[in-house]
């Protein structure tokens, strides 16, 4: 064979190639969403992701099979977004905090005390987030699909907690996030990151003497077993994400992508509802510790919580000055929430 007709045989296999893989999904294709999440079977996050999965295969006529992995199985929070960037996974379910490892401007939505009342977060979250944060996930090989909810982080501790002095020095968890560990560092405590799924062992060989985290981790993780302790500061709020991969999710026909997320949004505020409805059970939960141990449950009074939003203040400006894109989210933040107080103001 000649160099010229070699070389054509070559092109003209490399463009059949390119043309099978341009060729659209067909409406009748068979589709898997491999969905991960830390949350453990049996609490709310569970319970939504199971309904999502009901709902999408009966109304894709099952075009689309859905596997949800509970409990941590696939990983830790930070590694199963990455394996869904990768493609490894075609979905996962994760705290914000752990999407911003990757799409770091996420990281704005927890700045302590950004928000005062979870009605602002949604406020600012659905009107002036979504957008904005759908261009971001793409460029880092995600797709948003919906918000779901977490809830605000308190603390929980060996000691207690009534004013940024009591965490000097103290060993505490960090989530993998660099907002969180700046907190910490301008509360002076002596944070380590740790991943969600080793946070009981810590907890347990005294490794780390508190944590931060949302009632309903606390509970399903069962580190309100491990602490004396907890503080309802309301520091952090720190919503949850459904995310796809990007390539995954761009081949799907036009009707299922639609489905994803159509369904998706529509439960959002479903799952909010439900899990905030839970927290004065979840408190009640906590106050029993172990069985054998009660745990002390704090309130702030508003100078002690005034004292907390003072000692964390900087935060906003580490975050600020991470990037001006991230720069940008925080402001759009600042500007959701300069529209929600004037429309309130207003009525």
């Amino acid at each position: 064979m000649t160099t010229s007709i070699r070389r054509r045989t070559v092109v003209t296999a490399a463009l059949a190639c390119l043309a099978l893989s341009a060729v659209p999904a067909l409406a009748d294709d068979k589709f898997e969403l491999k969905i991960a999440t830390v949350a453990p079977d049996k609490t709310p996050w569970a319970d939504l992701l199971k309904g999502y999965k009901k709902t999408i295969e009966k109304k894709s006529g099952g075009r689309i099979k859905v596997r949800v992995f509970l409990g941590g199985t696939m990983g830790d929070e930070n590694e199963t977004v990455k394996m869904t960037a990768r493609g490894q996974l075609s979905g996962v379910g994760a705290s914000t905090g752990a999407v911003a490892t990757l799409v770091e401007e996420l990281a704005a939505i927890e700045i302590p005390f950004l928000f005062n009342n979870a009605n602002e977060a949604d406020y600012v979250l659905d009107k002036f987030l979504m957008v904005p944060m759908e261009e971001k996930f793409r460029a880092k090989g995600l797709v948003l699909g919906f918000w779901s909810e977490n809830g605000f982080r308190h603390f929980g501790a060996s000691f207690p907690v009534h004013k940024p002095g009591d965490l000097k020095n103290k060993k505490m968890r960090s989530q993998e996030s660099y907002v969180h560990i700046e907190m910490w560092k301008q509360l002076q405590a002596a944070a380590q990151a740790i991943p969600t799924t080793e946070v009981t062992t810590a907890l347990t060989t005294g490794s780390v003497e508190g944590f931060d985290q949302a009632l309903l981790y606390m509970v399903a993780g069962a580190w309100h077993t491990k602490v004396k302790h907890v503080t309802l500061s309301a520091h952090i709020y720190q919503p949850a994400v459904i995310a796809f991969n990007k390539d995954w999710f761009d081949k799907l026909p036009a009707d299922l992508q639609k489905l994803l997320l159509d369904e998706g949004r529509a439960i959002t505020r479903k799952g909010r509802a439900a899990i905030r409805k839970m927290n004065p059970k979840l408190v009640d939960i906590i106050k029993k510790g172990d069985g054998k141990t009660p745990v002390e449950i704090i309130t702030l009074s508003p100078a002690e919580r005034a004292a907390f939003v003072k000692a964390t203040a900087g935060v906003r400006g580490t975050v600020k000055g991470k990037s001006e894109s991230t720069k940008k989210i925080v402001e759009i933040i600042e500007a959701g929430l300069a529209d929600f107080k004037a429309k309130a103001k207003a009525k």
